[in-house]
């Protein structure tokens, strides 16, 4: 593996601002699709939550459009990758869970747009265990990345940068579109690590939310009554799964029965240049000094780990923003903001205490839904919200469109752009057995009901009335009262299994 000791791109925004000011804008219109993991849709400030303010994200809504109801095919990073190449449900692109390879044989999004005469980039986060194919430039994290100094694998191998991920690829995003065939319209995902699982933040970011006191959910505690055996056996419990020393970044102490380093912890501060080491542990270590002097016990130490844990997830999303903002900025001043489309989503929702829980993978709200805002001048009015069914099925349908490119008949979402409204959106989940104990179910949404059904090991179904419970609290599909609209619901399952062709 070739080392380069600092990820000097050889770019300065400054520089990049000037380079491109003469250039000629393409007919077509440019696409950065902008893709983070696990951010939940409660953590962008547009959606009114009021956990943190996500001022660069919640611009593309504000001059283009916010969809409140967009939701991903299977709540997992690699399937969901997957769909938004393809255009595809996962039982037909052939990945269902972190396991499977990508097929980069079969037609693909950036494949069906080069011919359109654009040109092609992913950079990022791709998870996908083969490399990627139909791109004229690629350069991707190995695995999940590290937040710090990350490997990443190019066409001519795999090469160390220096410095904090989410940022080394705002970098590199800006450093391919100045350097690009500027006679033609190109096509950019741009996919952030952040914020996965296990939210180191920036040192800038260190202690940006610790004075900041979250609320924590109604449901916090919640005992999984009158739900199944899923939410009961699940292991994604803030209070029960979530460790203090991999998560929430207390270090042991000599004699304590907490677990010391693992492998994966350990590599990260290893990783890590003197300079970071140092803020590192000039940070965390007074605050396990003072977690340990605290003596919290009971609901008082269950509430510390969901402000802890809230404390490192949000400020990890900070240094996102910063990029989307940088990304905006430099389309703007270098003449590309009127032709260009900006999307931001995240491959699945997660957890942030809701249910006790973080992660994601269930179709319940916090897991399936996921943020979309997107603008492009003189396409999108400014300041649009949606609450049109969508997912991220239709982002490829969408961008062909938008491309003048022929839609395959082979792809099952539609063009955000089209008009057309869905009366339901469908959902399969596989990864059972597997990391959180989530057992395999799929189901529907509507504007108003969702049903379930957990298969495999179980065979147990659950619907719920969103409108008059829309944190999922009361499982309905045994209620008399909702007999009519249960059978409705079941016909309209059915009909999407077929329709998507799911046996």
């Amino acid at each position: 593996m070739k080392t380069i000791n600092k990820a000097s791109l050889g770019l300065s925004l400054a520089a990049v601002a000037l380079s491109g000011c003469q250039e000629k804008k393409p007919q077509q219109p440019n696409i950065i699709f902008i893709m983070s993991d696990d951010h939940a849709y409660q953590a962008v400030s547009a959606y009114g939550h009021g956990l943190n303010q996500t001022p660069n994200i919640d611009r593309l809504g504000q001059e283009g459009i916010r969809y409140n109801n967009c939701f991903c095919t299977n709540a997992l990073s690699a399937p969901s990758r997957a769909v938004v190449l393809t255009g595809k449900f996962s039982h037909l692109n052939g990945l269902k869970d972190n396991s499977d390879r990508f097929d980069g044989s079969q037609n693909t999004l950036p494949k069906m747009l080069k011919p359109a005469g654009y040109q092609t980039a992913m950079i990022g986060k791709w998870h996908l265990k083969t490399d990627p194919t139909g791109f004229d430039f690629w350069r991707i994290l190995i695995d999940q990345g590290p937040y710090y100094n990350p490997d990443m694998k190019d066409s001519t191998g795999v090469h160390r940068y220096e410095g904090y991920t989410t940022t080394i690829i705002g970098d590199q995003a800006l450093e391919w579109i100045d350097k690009r065939d500027k006679s033609k319209p190109f096509f950019l995902m741009v996919h952030n690590k952040a914020p996965h699982r296990h939210w180191l933040p920036e040192p800038k970011y260190f202690g940006y939310f610790e004075k900041t006191k979250f609320p924590v959910p109604f449901n916090y505690f919640d005992d999984y009554s009158n739900r199944g055996r899923a939410a009961k056996e699940q292991e994604m419990s803030v209070i029960k799964d979530m460790t203090l020393h991999y998560d929430l970044k207390i270090y042991p102490r000599e004699g304590d029965s907490l677990k010391g380093p693992d492998a994966y912890w350990d590599n990260e501060l290893k990783r890590m240049n003197p300079e970071q080491r140092q803020a590192w542990e000039a940070y965390y270590k007074p605050l396990g000094d003072r977690f340990y002097q605290a003596g919290l016990q009971g609901n008082d130490f269950y509430k510390w780990k969901l402000q802890r844990y809230l404390e490192d997830y949000l400020g990890v999303i900070q240094s996102v923003d910063d990029q989307v903002g940088r990304i905006m900025d430099y389309l703007k001043q270098n003449g590309l903001d009127k032709n260009t489309m900006v999307v931001y989503t995240s491959d699945n929702g997660f957890f942030l205490g809701e249910h006790g829980w973080f992660d994601k993978r269930f179709m319940y709200e916090e897991s399936f839904k996921i943020p979309l805002l997107m603008r492009l001048p003189g396409t999108i009015k400014a300041g649009t919200i949606s609450e049109d069914l969508v997912q991220n099925l239709d982002f490829a349908p969408t961008f062909l469109k938008l491309a003048g490119v022929q839609v395959p008949d082979s792809l099952q979402g539609i063009s955000l752009l089209s008009g057309e409204k869905r009366k339901s959106v469908y959902y399969h989940y596989y990864e059972y057995p597997g990391v959180h104990a989530v057992k395999r179910h799929y189901g529907i949404r509507t504007d108003r009901y969702k049903l379930i059904h957990f298969y495999n090991d179980v065979d147990e179904w659950e619907l719920y009335d969103l409108q008059k419970d829309p944190s999922e609290m009361n499982n309905v599909y045994e209620d008399a009262s909702y007999t009519q609209i249960r059978e409705q619901l079941l016909g309209e399952l059915e009909k999407l299994r077929k329709q998507y062709e799911d046996k």
